[in-house]
């Protein structure tokens, strides 16, 4: 079945549907989606990272779990299929997916989906509508980056924290300094350097495409996250697709923070969702390289308006007595596109 999750695109696969060997999946993957080709003319990929994806989903055996979910990312222009992040925009449609598949009986007007995340070993709970008994796609719910308004798609993370790297700050440092720039290392669902867009001699304001061409400032940013992924725990990341680096700049439409994200090595045109969930709690850090520029709201409960080129994402941020983030949601929407055989 091919969805849209998020502002995501991408094919979702039953388990038990691909091959069980690891390298025959991934060769039929590639041809799958076309890769590697810069136009995936060949294949299902939309020549793009954000529509190179897929989620491969299957019935849980874990206690309180309904489906396990493991996200591979397909590499556009290279021979690579990658398992070592989440994708929280993919991860929108699997609720749906899995209702669609037989996986998961509705209970009511609203049904919730208790998600594993293989690659991380982390659980969310996605809240997908199904009146009349099943799931609807129609609904007044609007996200930046997708036209239209969908049906919501709720999802509610917990335990985030070190999920990848085992702890909010792998390096154990609210602040590092990698070639003469100040970052936080962070890892609250999606591994990430938070740097100030100024330090990197941008705005922060410039376009996706603006970004893309300035090869020098792409430059500094590859060597910045390959030493990055060494302090992280991560290793040798030059070809993985995390850390995500993220610039970020004071608001400017009203929000909490701007940010402007590579996914590594393109400028992503909005942000990732569980990306959005690090940088809102890198904001939430004293000292942090977020911190004195961040507009944080009052209360327990803070609705975390996080800037991109395209508009916004909103993370609901949860403290706890500590003033920890103790969880986040945010609202998605998903479509299916298509549910058929695909040739690989």
């Amino acid at each position: 079945m091919w969805m849209r999750g998020g502002t995501s695109k991408g094919g979702y696969f039953l388990a038990e549907d691909l091959p069980a060997d690891t390298a025959a999946r991934d060769r039929f993957l590639l041809a799958a989606m076309g890769s590697p080709d810069i136009r995936q003319i060949d294949g299902m990929g939309g020549a793009d990272p954000l529509t190179s994806k897929v989620a491969v989903v299957q019935k849980s055996a874990r206690n309180g779990v309904d489906v396990d979910y493991l996200f591979l990312q397909v590499a556009v222009d290279q021979p690579i299929v990658s398992d070592s992040q989440n994708c929280g925009n993919i991860l929108a449609g699997v609720g749906p997916f899995a209702i669609e598949r037989g996986l998961v009986s509705v209970t009511g007007e609203q049904t919730p989906v208790v998600i594993y995340m293989k690659n991380t070993g982390q659980t969310a709970t996605a809240l997908v509508e199904t009146p009349d008994g099943q799931v609807s796609y129609e609904g007044t719910a609007r996200i930046d980056g997708v036209p239209g308004t969908a049906s919501p798609v709720e999802i509610i993370f917990e335990d985030n924290a070190g999920a990848t790297c085992g702890a909010l700050l792998p390096s154990g440092n609210v602040v590092d300094i990698i070639d003469g720039i100040e970052v936080t290392l962070i890892d609250n669902g999606m591994p990430g350097v938070v740097m100030r867009a100024s330090d990197m001699g941008i705005t922060g304001r410039e376009s996706r495409d603006e970004l893309d061409a300035d090869s020098a400032l792409k430059a500094r940013i590859e060597s910045i996250r390959l030493q990055a992924g060494q302090l992280m725990g991560l290793g040798d990341v030059s070809k993985m697709p995390i850390p995500k680096m993220t610039m970020v700049s004071p608001p400017i439409e009203g929000g909490c923070i701007s940010t402007r994200t590579f996914i590594p090595h393109r400028c992503h045109s909005s942000i990732g969702v569980l990306g959005a969930v690090s940088v809102a709690s890198t904001c939430l850090l004293e000292g942090s390289v977020a911190a004195s520029m961040a507009v944080i709201p009052e209360g327990p409960q803070k609705r975390m308006s996080i800037e991109h080129p395209i508009g916004e994402t909103t993370i609901i941020a949860r403290l706890d007595d500590q003033g920890e983030v103790a969880s986040a949601g945010v609202v998605r929407t998903a479509r299916k596109l298509f549910d058929g055989t695909l040739y690989g």
